[in-house]
């Protein structure tokens, strides 16, 4: 199971390069459009899309490396049961919240779907093609987040400095 998720969100990852990509590719093709005096219609949507694809399908490998932001200051001074039960509140409330976030925005691209909602600018794309990349990446981090709350309930999380402790920026 574990070399199942850690496909799972490394997979995300590559597809979130890959979107970056893509941005890159539509910021190219617009400057050249630009210089070379031709128009290539929704690069500037396109390039949003992209961009928010590759935001949302980096969210679970990002949590899984410690990379998050997370507030540690009460964290710290803890040690033991009080630790344990303030990441095990932390995680349930992040779970609750991440299920909500995925639930509503695979509602939101379900219904984008139903209802034909389409882009108000001039490439007129479907709207749940691009909301895709933000349901799957909400419900990645929500599986992750779960994957998460279950190594603490079972003492298996490991309680390593957070990332950002280890940079001296």
């Amino acid at each position: 199971m574990r070399r199942l998720l850690n496909f799972l969100y490394d997979a995300c990852a590559w597809l979130a390069a890959l979107c970056m990509i893509g941005v890159l590719v539509m910021v190219l093709l617009s400057i050249l459009g630009r210089q070379f005096h031709f128009l290539v219609p929704g690069t500037d949507a396109y390039a949003g899309y992209f961009m928010a694809a590759s935001g949302f399908l980096a969210l679970a490998h990002t949590l899984k490396k410690g990379e998050h932001i997370r507030v540690t200051l009460l964290l710290s001074h803890l040690h033991g049961g009080a630790r344990r039960g303030l990441e095990i509140w932390a995680l349930t409330a992040a779970v609750l919240i991440a299920g909500l976030f995925a639930w509503f925005s695979v509602r939101l691209a379900w219904q984008s779907h139903a209802f034909n909602d389409i882009s108000t600018g001039n490439d007129a794309t479907p709207l749940w093609i691009p909301q895709l990349s933000m349901a799957l990446g909400a419900v990645v981090l929500l599986i992750a987040f779960i994957d998460e709350w279950v190594q603490e309930l079972r003492g298996q999380r490991s309680h390593e400095q957070p990332a950002e402790l280890l940079r001296n920026e």
